[in-house]
């Protein structure tokens, strides 16, 4: 790279709960910069997990949710003597978060209920039982790493 590395911004912890992974996760949901209705609809999606799950904590929750989504590894294209190759590798723990996020909210999006935060606490619910697409799809990137083990070696 010609440049230097873009610095790391600091993110604030959100007003509620005072965690930073939250203000991540509602950037990350966040359209055309209306970050107070991604707020609202965050907030709203906690309530309703609550309101359906009463052992624990709604926060914890939705922790939990995205640890179970966190990928392991993945696999990387790399161009070997013209041929090219899918290289698995193990993911840095922020790429693990944002992957996990993304996938999250990509598919609470293509859910089926009536608002998004029936749909973001439905995909969240269901992460947390280790079920639905966002797990399906971390599954789907670990067996890619599985079927490309034998290309390891070629790790740059």
């Amino acid at each position: 790279m010609r440049k230097s590395r873009a610095k790391k911004r600091i993110l604030l912890p959100d007003p509620k709960f005072g965690d930073k992974l939250v203000t991540r996760f509602v950037n990350t949901m966040m359209m055309s910069g209306k970050k107070n209705l991604a707020f609202k609809i965050f907030y709203d999606a906690i309530e309703i997990i609550e309101k359906n799950n009463f052992e624990e904590n709604s926060l914890d929750v939705w922790k939990k949710a995205l640890s179970n989504v966190m990928p392991q590894v993945e696999v990387r294209s790399r161009r070997i003597g013209g041929a090219t190759f899918q290289i698995p590798m193990e993911i840095r723990p922020e790429r693990k978060i944002s992957m996990a996020m993304t996938w999250m909210i990509k598919f609470s999006r293509k859910r089926n209920e009536k608002s998004m935060a029936q749909k973001l606490a439905g995909e969240i619910m269901a992460a947390y039982k280790e079920e639905g697409a966002s797990i399906k799809k971390k599954t789907e990137v670990h067996k890619m790493a599985e079927a490309n083990k034998a290309f390891s070696h070629f790790r740059f």
